[in-house]
């Protein structure tokens, strides 16, 4: 029922509101103009003949993380082909530079039962495979109406969200019946989709840990190696706001023990590098932006990769590496990338996006958490200063994650089956 009145009040409001709000999206540069008539269903693309895999995730993160079982799908068979959708401009560009041959990215349309229904018999996929907590009632029901098996994949309800679905159980049951398997990244999860109402749920792991090594451009990692020459480097990647500031001021009492150090920091969001060289000029620190192609020196103290696309090149450059978004409590970015890249990985205190891998982590002796920076500048010291032990916690990290990534093969198994 919810789904009906849902379908038929977006009908009715897409003309008189949402469309206005689009609209904004597009002036804004938040939509691909040349491409919006995906977002409306209607595709420009032919569907490739063959059996037709349906993979969607929202955000860069999750995008990402399909490409390893994408891999997998087309391996399992020559005619099978993967379509890959998301819904952000940013996510399209990282897809279409790393999508395999079969495998292309179009656009997820706008929840409006028009738009989804017309998209689903277009493309008409043998199997769909949600990579995404965000249940859209018009896209669900419309793939439940064409009767295609619909599998969550790494599904992760949070503990307030958990509670929020708590208060309208009727809602979650409706949408959670359009699933025909929910696999949880934990058991935890697991067992939330199955009290909201999802009929068949298990947990085979987390599927980020199974992610595919980052691209590395050679030629560009050369070049840096020839401008930052033999200087001791450490990396803050995926900073935030608030917390550049705060690696700045690490850097400035390290380089007092280490004045050949130079600092990099990768931040979360890329356009705010302008931002965070002002901030950091404050602290009479010289820095230098990537994205300006502003040349290194010896003199420079920190530099700012403010791109898109090039974290393997940091991650394989620098053996020591902070996660941001964990000094703050913002809950941790991706600290499994780092890992498999041979890396000794240190995270602030607040990793509540990550519970259930830094679990297994600190039972490996994967990770190394550090309360402030004050903690933080200690360890980065005693990696700096002991090659030995930072070869180490390398070790660790990557044997934990390598060990991690079997849980593709058990996905790909269920996955098999509707296929």
């Amino acid at each position: 029922m919810f789904i009906k009145i849902y379908n038929a009040l977006i009908t009715i409001l897409y003309p008189l509101v949402i469309k206005r709000y689009i609209n904004k999206r597009k002036e804004n540069g938040k939509e691909d103009v040349k491409r919006f008539n995906e977002r409306i269903g209607r595709p420009q693309k032919t569907r490739p003949e063959g059996r037709l895999v349906w993979l969607h995730g929202a955000s860069v993160g999750e995008s990402v993380s399909m490409l390893p079982l994408i891999q997998k799908i087309l391996d399992y068979a020559p005619d099978i082909h993967v379509m890959v959708t998301t819904g952000t401009v940013t996510s399209a560009d990282v897809m279409s530079k790393r999508l395999p041959e079969r495998a292309f990215h179009q656009f997820i349309p706008i929840d409006n039962p028009i738009f989804t229904t017309r998209f689903v018999k277009y493309w008409h996929p043998n199997v769909a495979l949600w990579f995404e907590s965000e249940f859209w009632p018009a896209m669900l029901s419309s793939i439940k109406r064409k009767n295609i098996p619909l599998i969550l994949i790494n599904g992760r309800i949070s503990n307030k969200s958990f509670k929020r679905w708590q208060q309208f159980d009727f809602i979650s049951k409706e949408l959670l019946s359009c699933f025909t398997l929910c696999l949880g990244q934990s058991e935890e999860d697991a067992y939330r989709l199955h009290v909201l109402g999802a009929a068949n749920t298990m947990c085979l792991g987390n599927l980020k840990y199974a992610g595919l090594p980052l691209p590395i451009d050679e030629e560009k990692k050369k070049e840096f190696q020839k401008m930052s020459k033999d200087r001791l480097i450490w990396l803050a990647s995926s900073t935030h706001n608030d917390e550049e500031i705060r690696i700045a001021k690490v850097h400035k009492r390290l380089k007092e023990k280490f004045p050949n150090l130079l600092t990099i920091i990768a931040p979360r969001h890329p356009q705010r590098g302008n931002e965070i060289k002002e901030q950091i000029s404050k602290l009479e620190l010289k820095s230098v932006l990537r994205s300006q192609n502003e040349k290194l020196s010896l003199q420079d103290d920190i530099y700012i990769a403010d791109t898109i696309g090039e974290m393997g090149i940091w991650y394989d450059i620098a053996k020591i590496v902070f996660i941001g978004g964990s000094l703050i409590p913002h809950g941790g970015q991706n600290f499994i990338e780092p890992s498999r890249m041979h890396d000794a990985v240190i995270v602030g205190p607040h990793m509540h996006n990550f519970t259930d891998a830094m679990n297994r982590a600190k039972k490996a002796d994967a990770i190394i958490q550090v309360t402030d920076t004050l903690e933080l500048e200690e360890i980065v010291t005693q990696l700096l200063q002991n090659k030995e032990l930072l070869e180490a916690k390398c070790s660790l990290a990557y044997n934990w994650a390598s060990s991690e990534a079997r849980v593709l093969d058990g996905i790909m198994d269920k996955v098999k089956g509707f296929i």
